[in-house]
């Protein structure tokens, strides 16, 4: 009888976590607004031939590194981030091995990882979800292979800062240092600047938030030249689709309305705030396009009572430390006066 791998059957199957789409959508950190206008016109001119031909990845991966400001060596374009994740992991992680990880964090870097046959060696967030870099650096062993952190964080919307991950980065020089920066417009700190320097560290980026490409799945991870070329020995030369690809450019090129977007967001991010301090609500300071927010210990009444009023928000109380809390995803201006007022009667509802 054919069998998997140990390490695959012991995995639950992960379904997608899309509820429906009847709703406003503010369960999966996309961006509600949608994406570049000049990449939709882009879209409408693609042509026959340009679907039936294989995607040529490498000059997307010179405007991008030109765009970042790297070498196109240190430049690989994925099919979302998940794509990078998975080619990283494979490269650096397999039995015997440890991977370390902030608890909690991106759900996909525990699945990937243990799907590689590794350790997974979890380290609790400190007092208020702060991110625990001593804890991190405490647990480094000969067996670390790869450290994955999400900067700013999901859940829970928090950062580390700069200096606390150069010291794990130091501190682990034989194990691959992630960073996934997916979260950066919104944040606007990176340590791209640093890969010169870091032989063992490792950058991801997104178009799926801040540029609203969620659907195209385009995702970029950025590294010292032999280090990615190894990660590049796990990657189809056609991961990345044409219609992806073909937009690139454009979505590039047009940073006013990333810039727009993201102004939007950190305006509803303190919108979020300034509600849940007036109803009396506990929320985190947020870096991403989220708001993590503790609404009791029922969140899934909470959620449910939001959902009638058309907006779904995410149920994240099972995450370490995320008890009664649910993950908002913050939306455009016209959009957040909606859920504002539907946060305010649901509480009201919650506690008649």
């Amino acid at each position: 009888m054919l069998k998997p791998r140990e390490c695959i059957a012991a995995l639950s199957p992960y379904r997608s976590p899309i509820v429906s789409r009847e709703r406003l959508n503010l369960d999966l950190n996309e961006n509600t607004g949608g994406c570049s206008p000049l990449v939709l016109a882009r879209l409408r001119s693609l042509s026959t031939l340009d679907l039936a031909r294989y995607p040529e990845r490498e000059p997307s991966e010179r405007a991008v590194a030109k765009f970042l400001g790297l070498k196109p060596e240190q430049v690989l374009l994925t099919n979302g981030v998940d794509d990078a994740l998975l080619a990283l992991f494979a490269t650096y992680l397999g039995p015997g091995d440890e991977m370390l990880l902030a608890d909690p964090t991106f759900v996909m870097y525990s699945i990937y990882g243990a799907a590689t046959g590794a350790q997974l060696v979890r380290v609790r967030a400190g007092d208020e979800l702060a991110f625990p870099a001593t804890e991190l650096i405490e647990r480094i062993s000969p067996c670390t292979r790869v450290i994955a952190i999400a900067n700013p964080n999901n859940p829970t919307g928090t950062a580390a800062s700069r200096p606390d991950l150069l010291r794990i980065v130091e501190a682990a020089p034989n194990a691959a240092v992630l960073v996934d920066e997916a979260y950066f417009e919104f944040h606007g700190e990176t340590l791209l600047p640093d890969l010169a320097r870091y032989p063992n560290l490792f950058v991801a980026r997104t178009f799926s938030k801040g540029y609203g490409l969620a659907g195209l799945r385009l995702g970029v991870l950025a590294a010292a030249p032999e280090q990615l070329g190894f990660v590049r020995r796990f990657c189809s030369p056609f991961n990345v689709n044409a219609v992806a690809l073909a937009c690139l450019e454009e979505a590039l090129a047009d940073q006013k309305f990333v810039a727009e977007y993201v102004t939007q967001i950190k305006q509803g991010r303190e919108r979020l705030v300034q509600l849940c301090d007036e109803l009396g609500l506990r929320s985190w300071p947020s870096r991403a396009n989220f708001g993590l927010v503790r609404v009791g210990p029922s969140a899934d009444v909470f959620v449910a009572a939001m959902a009638r009023r058309g907006v779904q928000v995410r149920d994240v109380s099972a995450n370490p430390g995320c008890e009664g809390c649910v993950r908002i995803t913050i939306a455009t201006g016209p959009q957040m006066d909606g859920v504002l007022a539907a946060i305010r009667e649901t509480v009201a509802e919650i506690r008649s």
